[in-house]
């Protein structure tokens, strides 16, 4: 993947900014496709399913949440000069995504230092959230990263 704008570097972090992607189609059959290899319970693969529980309909699957978060913080202004992830704390399902939703994801920068013990990167703390059209948030997971310094 290439990107025609600069990288991201840790210096170039502004703690409280926001990043924001464009719009992604949950699309009904990957709602299915996925559930059914990785949680297929019957609300993620039927309408008789999903009509006999609290969803009322197809919903998508909390790990494909995720994924489809994971996918959209690719497409925010960028890259992000990231060398490795350093966990978080854990994922939030603010509302269910059903299939046909539209989602964006918003990235907020929560907080940045220099790393103690690897001079050449920072730890910067991010807040990932999807929200459909409405503004709805529907998901949300925080944590930290390794984030390049740029070279000198």
């Amino acid at each position: 993947m290439t990107s025609a704008e600069p990288t991201i570097f840790f210096e170039d972090i502004e703690v409280g900014s926001e990043h924001t992607s464009g719009w992604f189609e949950v699309e009904r059959d990957e709602v299915i496709a996925f559930a059914a290899r990785w949680d297929p319970y019957p609300h993620h693969l039927s309408d008789e399913g999903a009509a006999a529980s609290l969803f009322g309909r197809i919903a998508a699957c909390a790990p494909h949440i995720f994924a489809i978060s994971a996918r959209l913080s690719h497409d925010l202004p960028g890259p992000l000069a990231m060398t490795a992830g350093l966990g978080g704390d854990g994922l939030h399902l603010l509302g269910p995504v059903y299939a046909g939703t539209r989602v964006r994801l918003t990235r907020r920068f929560l907080a940045a230092r220099a790393s103690k013990s690897r001079p050449d990167v920072g730890i910067v703390t991010v807040e990932d959230s999807l929200s459909d059209p409405d503004g709805r948030p529907l998901f949300r997971t925080s944590g930290s990263m390794l984030v390049a310094k740029r070279s000198t």
